[in-house]
């Protein structure tokens, strides 16, 4: 199947489905589609709240395409690259509703991102989650605010420093990251569906106003996470990451 980024709208839920053959990675293309599309639902009146998911069942998101990491040879393309998942954060930050993240599989990287992102976060038991920049010569600079602001920095750099580990859905739970997590797809599903029902005939503006209480000191991160994606479009230019990435590719 190809990659795709699509969005349904039913009785005021606006849920949000992403698909890549790899891992539901994410290229530089599926992410502003993803951030388009948080946009145009935040911005929907007949979009009361925002689901968002992945198509497949092992990996919810693999984060920053690696063929395209291999592929940028410039400051400004490193750059533009990492600004996508800085583009999605503070969509979700700035999606006048409530988003609800499902997370079914695996989430490594901007996956992790996305995750900490949602304003409440449900998960299975094989939602494992990893954050491996370290082990490619750069670093979880761009999703370190919404990552510390969900977990804590003492959690974040745990898993920063130990960059080749996977955490369980449980850890990321006592974390903060996940609010409930599932021994299956279908009860997790059940979970999804009774709180975005919930929501959608909640007080739109009380709803607005509470997501502006629990975001509020996050206005600059417009301008924060630009220049996280400029760290990081620098050091993957770097002698060590351009080699690590051949090494990796390689295998």
């Amino acid at each position: 199947m190809d990659a795709f980024v699509t969005s349904a709208i039913n009785n005021g839920i606006g849920t949000i489905t992403f698909f890549h053959p790899q891992g539901n990675s994410m290229p530089s293309l599926q992410l502003a589609k993803l951030t388009a599309e948080i946009e145009n639902l935040g911005s929907n009146p007949a979009v009361k709240v925002i689901v968002i998911k992945s198509g497949g069942d092992r990996a919810f998101c693999a984060g920053a395409s690696f063929d395209e990491l291999t592929s940028i040879k410039d400051i400004e393309t490193g750059r533009a690259f990492f600004s996508g998942f800085a583009n999605v954060i503070n969509a979700m930050r700035k999606a006048p509703k409530f988003v609800i993240a499902r997370i079914q599989g695996k989430a490594v990287g901007g996956g992790v991102g996305i995750a900490a992102a949602a304003d409440y976060t449900f998960a299975t038991h094989e939602a494992h989650v990893k954050l491996s920049e370290l082990t490619i010569g750069i670093g979880p600079f761009v999703i370190s605010p919404a990552v510390e602001r969900k977990m804590g920095t003492a959690a974040f750099m745990e898993m920063s420093l130990n960059a080749t580990q996977f955490y369980s859905a449980q850890w990321a739970q006592q974390k903060g990251l996940f609010a409930e997590v599932f021994d299956t797809i279908t009860d997790m599903d059940t979970a999804v569906d009774a709180l975005a029902e919930k929501l959608a005939n909640y007080n739109p503006e009380a709803m607005q106003l509470l997501k502006q209480v629990a975001w509020e000191n996050t206005s600059q991160w417009d301008t924060l996470l630009q220049e996280r994606a400029e760290m990081s479009g620098k050091l993957v230019l770097s002698d060590f990451t351009v080699k690590a990435l051949k090494a990796f590719k390689g295998k």
